[in-house]
């Protein structure tokens, strides 16, 4: 089975995000000291830590560029986020 280019990118993102996930989890324990705040991952490397999300993103692009990283809020108890649209039926 052969993967179009566009399928190919999306393994790659995938990927890239379970591995800054991983160094996410793996960092947390020490992490929690600093709760609250929000963490910049970049791929198996926790870059820094920012008070608010705006500075995370900013310092992500000025370090990172346009490789994907990750900025996630440090907390114990991970908050559930799931994102729907509404379906429906195209007819012509």
């Amino acid at each position: 089975m052969y993967l179009t280019a566009v399928e190919q990118k999306e393994s790659q993102i995938m990927s890239n995000l379970q591995r800054e996930n991983a160094a996410f989890q793996k960092a947390l324990p020490e992490l929690l000291a600093q709760e609250g705040k929000f963490a910049l991952v970049i791929g198996d490397e926790i870059v820094g830590t920012y008070a608010a999300y705006s500075d995370a993103i900013q310092a992500g692009y000025s370090k990172a560029g346009l490789t994907p990283f990750l900025v996630k809020k440090i907390t114990q108890i991970e908050d559930s986020i799931s994102y729907s649209r509404p379906l429906q039926l195209c007819r012509q």
